[in-house]
């Protein structure tokens, strides 16, 4: 059974989604979604150790203050989250902007990982470096989205034609998220202050860079899994995966899933499951 809870950690109230026994596996969402897109993979990672999905900071049913949206901050979140539940160490997962946070964690506090999971993500200072005429048609959002107040007024009322462009664009099958699965985003977004808190992640945009240049020559030392949709042109097509990742850890595997856009834990579920699970094979706690 999955439980659902809260607890106040790093002085906000976090929602967190709770099952299974053992080693303890964290799961970070991205955007435009919450621990909803987890769905496939907590059922069968759970028969084999505990897993905690939680709602970022600014999203789902977790608080959304008006600050702390950098990786830093977000990251700390995780990690009073992590003290509130009287675990020491984990194997941490994220995906988009979860990948961000969990990326941050294992620099600031690789005494507290184990090993790494990050899907379809490019680091946001690498983004910044290689930024071109080319990549801002594909990344226009991290730039709509970090303009005061105008994404809140236009979205307002249009929650689902804003979620439905994400959902189909960046899926290898525009259908892959639809009917109530759909759905239960829409209501998310609905829910005061929402989508704020999705443009607040954004817009520390500025920190986020700041902060990951400030320790780029320092690599991820736990072992660490990239994994990416084969097929998504925002990262896939127009990144060298492997490479870029290499630059970012000394431990690494990378794995790109055919036939799979920005959304691999929910366009090929059974494929992600496989390979997290040979991965987090050995993790005991």
């Amino acid at each position: 059974m999955i439980e659902h809870h809260t607890v106040v950690a790093n002085g906000i109230r976090q929602r967190y989604l709770d099952a299974g026994e053992g080693a303890p596996v964290i799961l970070l969402h991205g955007f435009p979604e919450t621990s909803f897109a987890w769905r496939h993979q907590i059922p069968e990672l759970a028969r084999h150790y505990r897993v905690v999905a939680p709602d970022l900071r600014g999203y789902g049913e977790t608080d959304k203050p008006a600050n702390g949206y950098d990786k830093r901050t977000m990251a700390l979140d995780v990690l009073e989250l992590m003290r509130a539940l009287g675990l020491s160490k984990v194997a941490l997962i994220g995906h988009d902007r979860g990948a961000r946070v969990a990326t941050r964690f294992a620099k600031d506090h690789p005494q507290a990982i184990d090993r790494l999971v990050v899907m379809d993500n490019v680091p946001t200072r690498i983004v910044a470096r290689e930024f071109s005429a080319r990549i801002a048609r594909a990344y226009w959002f991290f730039i709509f989205h970090q303009v005061p107040d105008l994404p809140e007024a236009l979205i307002a009322g249009r929650e689902e034609i804003w979620l439905r462009a994400f959902f189909s664009d960046w899926t290898y099958n525009p259908h892959a998220i639809s009917g109530e699965d759909f759905e239960v985003y829409v209501r998310a977004y609905r829910a005061p202050g929402a989508v704020r808190g999705a443009m607040a992640d954004y817009r520390a945009n500025a920190q986020d860079v700041e902060q990951d240049l400030a320790d780029a020559h320092v690599k991820i030392a736990c072992p660490t899994l990239s994994l990416w949709g084969a097929d998504f042109y925002a990262v896939g097509k127009m990144f060298d995966m492997a490479k870029i990742w290499a630059e970012m850890a000394v431990n690494l595997r990378t794995c790109a899933i055919p036939q799979c856009g920005h959304l691999p834990q929910e366009e090929r579920p059974e494929i992600v499951n496989k390979l997290l699970l040979e991965f987090l094979s050995g993790w005991s706690g």
